[in-house]
């Protein structure tokens, strides 16, 4: 079965948390494997809007913690597919952080995760292609199949088999 192509601005997803006390460290700085969790939560969801099934982590590349979120801040995340395969997708997350008294914007971090499409066998499934329609999501599609290839160098082979 052939799946109708999805643009960009379909499968977006936009999360807004607010960072409580909970989630800090003794800082009061919001606890990097907090923002790694929101993160996976929004790919996530982009990448389900997409593929139209359950779709699972696979990769996520580095992330750089670029501004602390301070207890307090309002974290905006915004997911967005940038490389879509067979079975799987590539998804950027931008995460900035509001103080809501100042009304001051940082960007925090941006990440790089790969999802792979699920069947209800457990097994990976085909997804729709993705359709670009601008020349930013036409330069960001072409990056991440350079960051693909980059993660298909560094992968190591299991049971024997070569990647």
């Amino acid at each position: 079965m052939t799946r109708m192509a999805k643009t960009v601005r379909e499968s977006q997803t936009e999360m807004t948390e607010l960072a409580l006390p909970g989630d800090s460290n003794p800082l009061g700085n919001i606890l990097g494997g907090r923002v790694m969790h929101w993160i996976d939560l929004a790919a996530a969801m982009a990448a389900m809007r997409h593929a139209g099934q359950v779709a699972v982590t696979a990769s996520m590349d580095r992330v750089e913690f670029l501004n602390p979120i301070k207890v307090g801040h309002v974290v905006h995340l915004t997911a967005c597919l940038t490389w879509v395969g067979r079975t799987s997708m590539e998804v950027r997350v931008n995460v900035e952080s509001e103080d809501m008294v100042s009304g001051e914007h940082n960007v925090t971090s941006t990440a790089y995760l790969t999802f792979v499409a699920i069947g209800a066998d457990g097994r990976p499934v085909s997804v729709p292609p993705l359709m670009v329609t601008t020349a930013q999501e036409a330069e960001e599609f072409q990056a991440a199949e350079r960051r693909r290839a980059e993660r298909m160098k560094q992968r190591k082979p299991t049971n024997g088999a070569t990647p």
